[in-house]
């Protein structure tokens, strides 16, 4: 299982259910990554999604404790519930956001994570996987500036 991510320099991924600052830069590397993908993501942050439809080009499954109606997304409520319904060797992305990232990171080998130079206020954050040592940067994908705001793509292996 792989997981997508953007942090501020803090590792803060949010605050109030969204990102304070975000990057067309990193919307279209999300997009071109998670593409064809199953993406699995939180209920909150569906909340987050343009008219709280499903991502296209992906087979949506949102995590929650309720049971909200979401025409598009196949509902789970629990993780090993979640994974069951992955464990076909089809590519799965966790998308987010904070609860959701905590419960599945250990399942996960694989961590893009776009590092956005700057620090707004988050209340959400993302653990630092420079200073676990189960976890190694592979590789910088890319890097740039959109708006006076430096960033780079990660690509983070489990060691």
């Amino acid at each position: 299982m792989e997981l997508i991510v953007a942090v501020y320099a803090d590792w803060g991924i949010g605050k109030d259910g969204t990102q304070p600052v975000a990057l067309s830069a990193d919307r279209k590397f999300f997009r071109e990554t998670t593409r064809g993908a199953t993406v699995i993501v939180g209920r909150r942050t569906v909340e987050d999604f343009p008219g709280q439809k499903p991502l296209p080009g992906r087979e949506n499954i949102v995590l929650t404790r309720g049971n909200p109606e979401l025409p598009g997304f196949t509902v789970c409520h629990s993780a090993e519930e979640a994974m069951a319904l992955t464990d076909d060797g089809r590519r799965v992305m966790v998308i987010g956001g904070g609860s959701i990232y905590k419960q599945l990171l250990p399942q996960c080998d694989t961590a893009y994570v776009t590092k956005v130079h700057c620090t707004p206020e988050s209340d959400t954050f993302f653990p630092n996987l420079d200073a676990d040592p189960a976890w190694t940067l592979a590789e910088v994908l890319q890097s740039g500036e959109e708006n006076g705001v430096g960033y780079e793509m990660c690509l983070y292996k489990r060691v």
